[in-house]
């Protein structure tokens, strides 16, 4: 019996051994577990951690917000070239151009005067050809008389337009080489619009006289000069009867017109350059004389001396 009650006494203690055993490792296991899954949150803070960096990550989206302002510069530059920027800015230039008083004030004058001007105008190219002559002693139809200037040439019958050209500057250009000429005569036919007929020595500085002709551009020129013009009767005239003619002039003469009476009479124009007073109206009086520009030059007490250079003491404005 007692060995029964000893071996009955010790099973709950096995049991209860074995209980404790396996509440001990009930509880390793869970601690194991708990250690085994503890790792994973660690894991899982690292992987909190790398969310952290994705955080970074998204602050590099968020310093795409700070690009962003970068991207607006960037599209402010387009902006800031802004082609109508840059398009207002040659407006302005060319209101400062048009804004040039004098530039502007001349072309409107230009303009203004373009029946004052005739033909032959200012700031115009106009294309010819030019061929040459023996000038001679320098005179010719402009009736200006004997010159040791020899840099001189005929117009074309339809640009000297009844010597309104004559005592006219001109620049013409024949490749890379230029002469200026004043123009002293007349080219009939066959010279055609445009056509210079030059003096020999004005065209060998153009070209070899062995080529005859050549195409040409030309312009109008406004020399300097200190010298002032000069008023000549022609041969022959009188208080009755009178031809005038201006010499020396620094832009060509558009009209010419005599004191008559109190007020100013304009005096037809000749093919040989003078202006004719047929009932000697204005003769030895007060004369006013404009240029294609528009300017007037009035002149007190010419007497009446034929074939007589006569200086003033007056001069058109440079153009």
């Amino acid at each position: 019996m007692a060995p029964r009650s000893h071996r009955s006494s010790r099973h709950p203690k096995r049991r209860t051994i074995l209980v404790s055993v396996a509440a001990v490792a009930a509880v390793g296991l869970a601690a194991s577990l708990v250690m085994a899954f503890s790792p994973d949150r660690e894991t899982g803070t690292a992987a909190a951690g790398k969310a952290g960096a994705t955080p970074a990550a998204a602050t590099t989206p968020s310093a795409e917000p700070s690009r962003t302002p970068e991207r607006k510069p960037s599209t402010k530059p387009p902006k800031s070239p802004s082609a109508s920027a840059t398009k207002t800015t040659p407006a302005p230039a060319a209101t400062t151009g048009s804004a040039r008083p004098t530039p502007e004030t001349t072309r409107q004058a230009g303009s203004a005067s373009a029946s004052l001007a005739g033909r032959i105008r200012p700031g115009v190219d106009y294309e010819g050809v030019a061929t040459f002559y023996d000038a001679g002693n320098g005179d010719g139809a402009c009736s200006f008389g004997p010159t040791g200037d020899v840099m001189t040439a005929a117009m074309n019958t339809t640009d000297y337009e009844v010597s309104q050209a004559c005592g006219a500057y001109v620049r013409v250009r024949a490749g890379g080489a230029s002469v200026t000429v004043r123009i002293t005569n007349e080219c009939p036919s066959p010279c055609r619009p445009g056509q210079l007929d030059l003096s020999a020595q004005a065209f060998a500085k153009l070209a070899a006289p062995s080529r005859g002709q050549i195409p040409i551009t030309w312009s109008l020129l406004s020399p300097g000069t200190s010298d002032p013009l000069s008023i000549r009767y022609k041969t022959g005239s009188s208080q009755y009867w009178c031809g005038i003619q201006v010499i020396g002039h620094r832009n060509p003469v558009a009209r010419l017109e005599v004191r008559e009476g109190g007020s100013w009479t304009r005096l037809p124009r000749t093919e040989y350059n003078y202006f004719l007073s047929e009932q000697g109206g204005g003769c030895g009086g007060a004369l006013r004389i404009t240029d294609i520009y528009g300017e007037q030059l009035t002149v007190d007490g010419i007497t009446v001396r034929p074939d007589a250079v006569q200086p003033t003491k007056v001069q058109f404005a440079a153009r």
